[in-house]
C-alpha cells in the first residue's frame, strides 16, 4: 500500500495544561475519506485544528502539508449568522488563496463557483444574504467554499451535526467526489452514517488513539 501522503507521527499538543492530544501516530491517504471519530473532548477538534496550520504540535511531527494547500471547512455554528455577506459572496472567497483578498476573480473562478454552488444545491440562493439562511443551508455554503479552494487537503469540522437529512447526503457526496478527485479529505464526525461511508476511520478517546476503533492507514 502507498504510503498516505500527510503523516502524524508520535503527535502531542497542549492547550494550556491539558494535553489534547497524546502520542498519535496516523495517516491521511489520498483519494478518500478520513473520519475522525470519538466523544466530545476526545482530541477531534484539536487534530484538525493542527492539520489547518492553526495550531503548533508541542510534540512529535506532522509531515506532507508543505506540499500542498489545505482547506477548512469550520461547523455552521461556528459562523455567526448576521454576517452582512451574500451565499456568492462566501462560496468566492473560496478563490481568495489564488487571486488574494483584493484580487479580481477570471471566469474561471466564477465558473468554478458556480459549479460549487450547483453541486451543493445553492444556485438559487447565489444573491441571498447568509443571515436569511437555515443551519442546513449555512453548512452547504460553507461545504461549497471549501469546495472553490480546489485544495489538496480539505478539512471539515462536523459537517452533518444539526442539518437535515438532503443536506447530510449532499455533504457526504460532495465529500465522496473530492475523494475522487485525489484530495485528502479528513472530517470529525460523530454521525453514523458518515462514518458507514468513509473510506478510514481514526478513532480517538482522551487525545489518544482508540486501539478498540477502526483505525486509519498508517
Amino acid at each position: 500500500m502507498d504510503t498516505p501522503p500527510v503523516q502524524l507521527r508520535s503527535l502531542s499538543v497542549r492547550r494550556g495544561p491539558t494535553l489534547a492530544l497524546d502520542d498519535v501516530t496516523a495517516g491521511f491517504p489520498a483519494a478518500a475519506t478520513t473520519v475522525l471519530t470519538g466523544p466530545n473532548g476526545s482530541g477531534k477538534s484539536t487534530l484538525l485544528d493542527v492539520l489547518a496550520g492553526t495550531l503548533a504540535p508541542t510534540g512529535g511531527q506532522v509531515t506532507g502539508l508543505s506540499r500542498g494547500s489545505v482547506a477548512y471547512v469550520p461547523q455552521h455554528s461556528a459562523v455567526p449568522e448576521q454576517l452582512p455577506i451574500t451565499v456568492g459572496e462566501v462560496v468566492a472567497m473560496g478563490r481568495w488563496r489564488e487571486r488574494g483578498l483584493l484580487g479580481r476573480l477570471r471566469p474561471a473562478d466564477r465558473a468554478l463557483v458556480a459549479e460549487c454552488t450547483e453541486r451543493m444545491g445553492l444556485a438559487d440562493l447565489l444573491a441571498k444574504p447568509l443571515a436569511e439562511l437555515s443551519g442546513g443551508q449555512r453548512q452547504r455554503v460553507l461545504v461549497a467554499q471549501g469546495l472553490a479552494c480546489r485544495a489538496d487537503v480539505l478539512l471539515v469540522d462536523e459537517p452533518t451535526s444539526s442539518v437535515d437529512e438532503a443536506t447530510r447526503s449532499a455533504v457526504l457526496d460532495a465529500l465522496a467526489a473530492e475523494a475522487a478527485r485525489g484530495v485528502v479529505v479528513v472530517h470529525a464526525t460523530h454521525d453514523a452514517a458518515a462514518v458507514d461511508r468513509a473510506d478510514h476511520v481514526l478513532a480517538l478517546r482522551g487525545g489518544r488513539v482508540d486501539a478498540t476503533g477502526r483505525s486509519a492507514v498508517g
